[in-house]
């Protein structure tokens, strides 16, 4: 079917042609009050959406604990290894792990101090116990095993800093000899 004109036949066809009639004066004004009301149940849904979003990210906030920074110091120790070896080694772990802060090191025990993001002390403990061994391949690390951990947040090792009886001055950063 086809529109035309009231009254004109459709071009090579003896059907009726559809015509447009026009709307009641009722019909547009019905036609806005319904926009109207899907505008207001829209914009209130948006808001609600919005400030529902807003109080979601709020309260996972106050659930997520902030993470703190942690002074990490990890020996290890075991049968010797040429010092050319460890120093190597040691100098690729720094650069595979770049927060590293020094080594030092001689032919059977090493000493690794660097600064650790963690949500707490377990989680700070946990990446630190991994460090060597993860790097193990990588950085062709001697084959020692850890003997010893210290982790303390940021505020005692500086508390221990100001009061002379931290950990021994670190050398400058970066891999040296004991």
């Amino acid at each position: 079917m086809r529109r035309a004109r009231p009254g004109a036949t459709p071009r090579g066809t003896a059907e009726r042609a559809l015509t447009s009639v026009e709307a009641g004066a009722d019909f547009d004004e019905a036609r806005d009050r319904s926009t109207d009301r899907k505008t207001e149940t829209t914009e209130t849904h948006e808001v609600r959406e919005a400030r529902e979003a807003r109080e979601t990210r709020e309260a996972r906030a106050k659930e997520q604990p902030v993470s703190k920074l942690w002074h990490i110091t990890l020996s290890v120790s075991g049968v010797e290894s040429p010092l050319k070896e460890v120093r190597r080694g040691l100098e690729q772990l720094a650069h595979d792990h770049p927060f590293l802060l020094t080594s030092r090191y001689a032919n059977d025990h090493a000493e690794i101090r660097y600064w650790e993001e963690a949500r707490d002390l377990h989680d700070a403990a946990a990446v630190a116990l991994r460090l060597w061994g993860e790097h193990r391949q990588t950085a062709k690390l001697p084959p020692w095993e850890i003997v010893g951990l210290e982790v303390i947040d940021r505020e005692t090792y500086h508390q221990r800093i100001a009061e002379g009886y931290g950990p021994p001055p670190a050398a400058p950063v970066g891999v040296h000899p004991y």
